[in-house]
């Protein structure tokens, strides 16, 4: 929308958020995490996977005071469930899972996503490398960086079959 504003395509601008507009008036907003942000990026991308025919388990609670903004939350969150729906797609549809986790834990926002994978065997996480052409490939990245910005930690663990991340946000 800034690329759009800043080059005045005030009427791609229109486009963009009408199609915006229709996506999210399919999406059933039936998660309640307690933070709207929140809620809206998991109902979205939990909708997408269910169309994709993965089973989906979610559990979350977002506390109202939090030290990260709603934007990097969401950035995250959606970057993991990218992942995840890419991986179980790639899957036998009876195997496909995902299962997302937010809540306390310790003082801190715990967010957990542990998904169905392909893989059957054990990869280094230096393996982890998208088969996307072009500028995708860059969420894992991303969620680091992030995660790092507001002194977090990142946990990921890859076993045949399963692949999961754990990350713990002070706040």
């Amino acid at each position: 929308l800034k690329a759009y504003l800043s080059m005045n395509q005030i009427e791609e601008m229109g486009k963009y958020l009408d199609h915006l507009e229709e996506d999210l008036d399919s999406i059933d907003i039936a998660i309640r995490t307690g933070n709207t942000s929140v809620n809206a990026i998991l109902s979205s991308k939990i909708s997408i996977a269910q169309k994709q025919m993965i089973n989906v388990n979610c559990k979350a609670t977002v506390p109202p005071d939090l030290k990260i903004t709603d934007v990097h939350l969401c950035a995250i969150i959606g970057n993991l469930l990218d992942n995840a729906i890419e991986a179980c797609e790639k899957v036998s549809v009876e195997k496909r899972f995902i299962r997302v986790y937010i809540g306390l834990f310790k003082q801190q926002l715990y967010i957990s996503v542990t998904n169905a994978t392909e893989s059957s065997r054990r990869k280094k996480l230096t393996e982890l490398i998208t088969s996307k052409k072009g500028e995708h490939g860059l969420g894992l990245k991303r969620v680091d960086n992030l995660v790092s910005e507001y002194d977090g930690f990142v946990n990921r663990k890859n076993e045949p079959g399963v692949f999961a991340t754990e990350i713990m946000l002070p706040l």
